[in-house]
């Protein structure tokens, strides 16, 4: 046995959210800091290790002396940083580009802080990891990879360690770290004997992690002893204090013959994607709100026409701001937040801080929209209203944009900047008063620029033709020149949604069901696979036709079931090829959950996820599967024979199953908070359950010919959740720009540019990062067309890339990581 090797992995495990507040996480991680210090004074052997920048900062913050103790254990090698992550997030949830600030901000602060960077990623606790972690990870500066859960019983892996890839190829070497994370007392020995025992074939190491967890405290000084004491025994392994980074080391040096995985590893809890649907929705919109404020800023403030030292001051202010908005909500992705297994009071905190970011982002936003606007040149008129719309994609967008303004006359019509006129309908006004009101058009903006728009008086009024709608006792149905949408009056479910140019019956079946199912499994759902158990549906109240004109067509559906309430307007546009479906649900329910559920009229279904930056396909069985702005199911019409699909993309959603070709998006769920089996609520308790009350989003159906690769179902996710931002401009007959122009554009349409920002290093440089969306190998161009600057770009299938863009024409365009090195 001696010729066998156990790291011994101390650690403390901390939640800085769970079952109590951050402030007490922050004593815990204090605590515990101390406590693993203490522990390098009273033995010259032992090796602590740590990940999560964020508990860092909050030492460097609160106790300046004990940071720089760990400053020194960290240079002698005996603190040993992992995870080079703000914290240990999930792993689902966070869009891909999260993951990268999670890795730009903590990788960066490590290297200031302590000259190193972290090479491994650690993720020990969260419940799921997403397939492009790999290339993620790799394009971070990290190598390697620890977690623990999906555990063996969850999902069976060839070994504990593998190389495990993404879809462009990326490889991490990855550990399932045996059994625990922490252990501690009696347990620790036992623990150590099992560990032992995953010594397999053909590896000659394994790991032990050991030291009280989850609240925190560390190794102890008992684990220690123990470990000195068990060190002389001849039939357990070399028991070696060490560290991740030593193990992986061992394991590369030895060049074993290891298997490789290409998948998801899941699932361990299948309900948190749906637990607590406010940090899902509030997390979606922090995190577009934050992207789209960057680009703006960042192309406004470094526009060739303003001065280079008004730029930088300016750009370097709003590096700043955004710098701490993503941190908030970097912090709020831990694990037991955003999984909404915390107790209730967590998500106050939560919803405080992520409010905070958004705010922050919504003020960078406007600041430099307004900015560039003002100088938009706009020639007075009597009676017009100027209006500026901001496309945030570097593709040109058609998308509908509503306004509030001041005054609305019948002779009024729209125009654009070539003096074409543009549809227009009046809506229901926000407010309910006189002299406010609402218009609804389709605006069609370049890309990454703006266009304006101009409501002016005019004796000839447009003639657009109205769209065709009627509900009624024994009908509801709208229609426009794609789709023919019928209502059923008495269930308030979709009819039929008919495709008139392909000829097909979209559902197969009543579809945008709501149904109700039984489910008694604690916040986790530990142990659940499928939520199946349907008990009952929604039924409607009322279906009627609200809005009607030359712009878009809305039906709305009130459904009730029980106490609760549901509220569904399913809006048609002009010209376009997808329904919008705005929600309002009023939950009143316990122990139940509620989904959509969608029967796609084709075979076989192809089943298709969107995750952080990339896409998997599983099978249609019905599990509960996590996902994030949509999810496709393709297959043949069972009409037609052509091929044929569906897309439901969302701006707040998580989860969802697909059983053969039936779509069920999860709207959400009701448990106690943070109730853990085999825990059983007492009968005779009060208890508060999560998503109770009036809960907001919006989704769409996005039918298509062929599949999602050619419907750009990941453009059109990107455009529900990143909308254009309008606002009511004024008069500048001595501005200097244009009323219509762009600033970045992607030639290919399966690429996607998802950031542009301030480098971190260089105020006067710009960050670019895109991703290829369809699994395919390409070449293709984005234009700066500002800075006369053209990045040409060849994608792996599913790569990630990033470059630097120096203001000054003289310096190369340069790839770099997503750490920005």
């Amino acid at each position: 046995m001696k010729e066998k090797t156990l790291h011994m992995i101390g650690n403390a495990h901390i939640d800085p959210v769970w079952l109590w507040r951050w402030q007490e996480g922050f004593q815990e991680i204090k605590a515990s800091f101390r406590s693993a210090l203490d522990r390098l004074i009273e033995y010259p052997d032992f090796i602590f290790t740590a990940s999560s920048a964020a508990y860092y900062e909050w030492i460097e913050e609160n106790d300046p002396g004990m940071f720089a103790e760990i400053c020194q254990r960290v240079k002698e090698g005996r603190w040993v940083i992992v995870g080079g992550w703000w914290v240990q997030p999930d792993c689902n949830i966070p869009s891909g580009e999260s993951v990268a600030r999670h890795a730009l901000y903590s990788q960066r602060y490590f290297k200031e802080k302590f000259g190193i960077a972290a090479t491994i990623g650690y993720c020990v606790d969260s419940f799921g990891h997403n397939g492009m972690l790999p290339q993620l990870l790799r394009k971070s500066g990290m190598n390697a990879y620890v977690f623990m859960r999906p555990m063996p019983h969850e999902k069976k892996l060839p070994a504990r360690v593998f190389w495990w890839e993404s879809d462009d190829g990326s490889r991490v070497l990855t550990l399932q770290l045996p059994f625990e994370y922490t252990s501690w007392g009696a347990r620790l020995e036992k623990h150590l004997q099992l560990c032992a025992q995953e010594i397999q074939s053909p590896l000659d190491a394994m790991t032990c992690f050991y030291g009280v967890g989850n609240h925190g405290g560390g190794p102890t000084r008992e684990n220690i002893d123990l470990i000195h004491h068990l060190q002389q025994d001849e039939g357990l392994p070399d028991l070696l204090f060490s560290s991740p980074n030593n193990f992986f080391k061992h394991i590369t040096t030895h060049q074993f013959t290891l298997p490789v995985v290409h998948d998801d590893l899941q699932h361990h809890a299948s309900g948190c994607y749906a637990a607590h649907s406010g940090i899902k929705r509030w997390n979606r919109l922090a995190e577009n709100r934050l992207l789209v404020a960057e680009k703006f800023s960042a192309l406004i403030e470094n526009h060739p026409k303003r001065a280079v030292s008004e730029q930088s001051k300016s750009a370097r202010k709003s590096k700043d701001k955004l710098a701490h908005a993503w941190k908030n909500v970097l912090f709020n992705q831990f694990h037991d937040i955003m999984a909404g297994t915390s107790i209730e009071s967590a998500y106050d905190d939560a919803r405080d801080a992520f409010g905070e970011s958004t705010a922050i982002a919504d003020r960078v936003l406007n600041h430099a929209l307004q900015s560039l606007s003002w100088q938009i040149q706009i020639e007075p008129e009597d009676g017009m209203t100027p209006m500026v719309v901001f496309n945030p994609h570097a593709w040109q967008a058609n998308a509908n944009v509503e306004l509030e303004i001041g005054n609305l006359q019948d002779n009024h019509i729209l125009l654009d900047d070539d003096d074409c006129v543009v549809p227009m309908q009046r809506v229901q006004s926000l407010a309910m008063t006189s002299g406010r009101y609402r218009v609804s058009f389709i605006a069609n903006v370049p890309p990454l620029g703006y266009r304006t728009y101009r409501l002016v008086v005019r004796e000839a009024r447009s003639n657009a033709t109205h769209l065709q709608g009627a509900s009624h006792l024994n009908a509801a149905q709208i229609e426009n020149n794609r789709f023919r949408l019928e209502i059923d009056p008495q269930t308030g479910y979709i009819k039929q949604l008919f495709d008139k140019k392909f000829n097909v019956d979209v559902f197969s079946a009543d579809a945008a069901k709501p149904v109700v199912i039984d489910d008694p499994s604690d916040t986790w759902s530990h142990d659940v696979l499928k939520f199946d158990q349907v008990i009952g549906a929604f039924t409607a109240q009322s279906v009627k036709l609200i809005e009607q004109g030359p712009v878009k067509l809305v039906l709305r559906v009130i459904s009730t079931y029980g106490a609760s309430r549901l509220t569904q307007d399913f809006t048609l546009y002009q010209d376009m090829d997808h329904i919008d479906v705005h929600v309002t649900v009023d939950w009143h329910e316990q122990f139940k959950m509620l989904k959509l559920r969608y029967p796609v009229n084709v075979h076989p279904a192809r089943a298709t996820y969107e995750i952080p930056y990339g896409h998997i396909e599983r099978p249609a069985n019905g599990d509960e599967e996590p996902f994030q702005s949509w999810l496709d199911v393709s297959g043949v019409s069972r009409d037609s024979g052509v091929p044929y699909g569906v897309s439901i993309l969302n701006d707040g959603k998580y989860s969802a199953d697909v059983k053969d070709s039936d779509i069920g998006l999860t709207v959400l769920r009701s448990p106690i908070y943070a109730h853990h089996s085999p825990a059983m609520p007492d009968p005779d308790k009060e208890y508060s359950f999560i998503d109770q009350g009036v809960r907001r989003f919006t989704y769409s159906i996005l039918p298509h010919s062929d599949g999602w690769e050619q419907a750009q179902t990941p453009r059109r996710a990107a455009e529900l959740n990143q909308h254009p931002v309008a606002f009511v401009e004024t008069y500048h007959p001595h501005g200097t720009l244009p009323q219509c122009d762009s600033f970045v554009v992607v030639d290919a349409d399966n690429v996607i540019v998802s950031v542009v920002k301030q480098a971190e290093d260089d105020d006067d440089s710009l960050i670019v990062r895109a991703y290829e969306t369809n699994q395919t190998a390409t070449r293709t161009a984005i234009r700066l067309l500002k800075w006369n600057r053209v990045i040409d770009a060849a994608f792996a299938p599913c790569e990630i890339k990033t470059w630097c863009v120096p203001r000054d024409l003289s310096k190369p365009i340069t790839e770099t990581n997503l750490v920005e090195w």
